[in-house]
């Protein structure tokens, strides 16, 4: 085969997680290839909610001037607003920086992370499918990209599933449960939109419980807002799967969203997605391919943490291939790396996806979101426990 055409690592999407892997192999030298199904920059279904964590993970990938130059807005606290009312707020403070939170469109980020992807030496083709997967008798061997209407075949070494909960790569094997027959029935339908005129408190993400769902609210650049919502699929379907009703119809229904977005003009077409599941899907769909980001697992939105949890997943995937990486290219067993990988995998977000299953059965039923608000807020100590269940270890304590 062409030796332009043969890669250490080939990853499939070109979100934060399928970049941070990208950028922190390429860095010391590993030979990568980025394949991105969209032309960038484009629209992304997201909170876009970037934590005060990610601030860390952006200096590691060089790309933490970037962000700050955009005119993402500062977000201070994240608000929890219930179903009568109530409140709690949340510092961002509280996750370790004292410059707050980023409300940043993903176009914006992830236009930036894909540019410096390019500047470290990736391999970068973009409007390009990944069609297929090169299968032999020891697993994955590469992928197979349509590009230009013509069939590429690139081999690599590790191939990443980094297409998000389509899991784009991993429904393409035989032994994925999920890839035929439609997959499972989604319970759940997310909607996203940018709006002018919203009225958000001044440095705040807020976010609305209301009966069968919740939504967030936060500013971005360029003075408007982006409001992500999480509803049934069953009341997507009674209002005839029309976004507008269904964000009046329900989102509505929590009194402080219905005052924010009282005067708020969409300036976008609605995107949506539909979500089979949240939590843990396999790690390693088979030998010579890892699943990072929301391929691997999807966490709950409200949390505020999913493009940290991309950012993270990442780079240690990427550690634990460069960690690996010399034996391959001797021939080593795949099997070695997929069991470091599970290993660091669920030592860095086991605990935090436990406690998101928990705090799920919460949001959804808005009595318990109302008792939990009470509770929580009683309590700043018991507040900043709760919050930091859903983060790193190394959060600090409340002041």
């Amino acid at each position: 085969m062409d030796t332009t055409r043969v890669f250490d690592v080939a990853i499939a999407g070109g979100g934060p997680a399928g970049t941070s892997a990208a950028i922190h192999l390429a860095t010391p030298g590993a030979r990568v290839l980025l394949i991105e199904q969209k032309k960038f920059p484009r629209a992304k279904l997201c909170g876009e909610f970037i934590s005060p964590e990610c601030l860390r993970h952006f200096e590691r990938l060089g790309v933490a001037n970037q962000m700050l130059a955009t005119g993402g807005a500062t977000l201070t606290r994240t608000v929890f607003y219930s179903h009568a009312g109530r409140s709690l707020s949340v510092p961002s403070e509280w996750f370790g920086s004292n410059s707050g939170a980023l409300g940043l469109s993903r176009a914006e980020m992830d236009q930036k992370l894909l540019d410096r992807a390019r500047s470290c030496g990736v391999a970068v083709l973009e409007d390009a499918h990944a069609s297929d997967l090169i299968v032999d008798r020891s697993g994955v061997r590469g992928i197979r990209v349509r590009l230009n209407n013509e069939l590429h075949e690139y081999q690599s070494l590790v191939c990443i599933d980094a297409t998000g909960r389509t899991r784009a790569l991993a429904r393409k094997l035989k032994t994925d449960r999920n890839a035929h027959n439609g997959g499972t029935r989604p319970r759940l339908i997310a909607f996203k939109a940018h709006f002018k005129d919203a009225r958000p408190a001044d440095g705040a993400c807020e976010i609305y419980s209301y009966p069968g769902g919740y939504g967030g609210l936060d500013e971005i650049e360029g003075g408007l807002s982006n409001l992500c919502f999480i509803v049934s699929a069953r009341e997507v379907r009674n209002a005839g799967s029309d976004p507008d009703l269904v964000f009046r119809k329900l989102v509505f229904k929590n009194p402080r969203a219905a005052y924010t977005l009282a005067h708020a003009h969409r300036c976008t077409e609605w995107l949506s997605v539909s979500i089979e599941r949240f939590g843990r899907h396999k790690l390693v769909p088979a030998g010579g391919l890892l699943a990072i980001g929301d391929a691997a697992a999807f966490i709950d939105p409200f949390t505020g943490s999913g493009i940290l949890m991309a950012l993270e997943s990442g780079e240690v995937a990427a550690q634990a291939i460069l960690d690996h990486l010399e034996k391959l290219r001797d021939g080593a067993s795949f099997s070695t790396l997929a069991q470091d990988y599970r290993q660091r995998y669920s030592q860095r977000f086991n605990s935090r996806l436990r406690a998101c299953s928990l705090l799920r059965r919460v949001a959804f039923v808005p009595w318990l979101a109302e008792a939990a608000i009470v509770c929580f807020g009683a309590s700043t100590r018991l507040r900043h426990t709760v919050a930091s269940a859903t983060r790193p270890s190394y959060q600090r304590e409340p002041v």
